[in-house]
């Protein structure tokens, strides 16, 4: 399974993104499909995961109430809603996906996602 992200971009404080994640062909519903990010000279972090089947999601509490994870299965896509953005946010997010919410086996190449002061 290929993974392409899209929608990245520059965003001022306070705006809004929403990234897309298309797989090239069907996950399995046992299956989650997570969000990480990494920031300049920091470790990459998990941000939140949705389970491909039930739809059942987690999201860190750094990013808790701001952003939403949302999945179309018709469309092989996950999506990322990102409001209320922070200088803190930007860093280049990644789309994953894999057996378990960090566990993963396909990674997509990243879309970066900047948000100025």
């Amino acid at each position: 399974v290929q993974l392409q992200a899209s929608g990245g971009g520059l965003v001022q404080a306070g705006g809004s993104l929403r990234l897309s994640c298309e797989a090239s062909g069907p996950i399995l519903n046992t299956y989650y499909m997570s969000w990480f990010r990494q920031a300049p000279g920091k470790e990459r972090e998990f941000v939140t995961t949705i389970r491909w089947g039930s739809g059942a999601t987690y999201v860190v509490d750094s990013v808790k109430g701001r952003f939403t994870i949302s999945r179309d299965n018709a469309k092989n896509t996950v999506y990322l809603q990102m409001n209320s953005l922070k200088p803190e946010d930007t860093a280049v997010y990644y789309c994953a996906a894999g057996p378990s919410p960090r566990g993963m086996n396909y990674w997509g190449k990243g879309t970066q996602v900047t948000v100025s002061s």
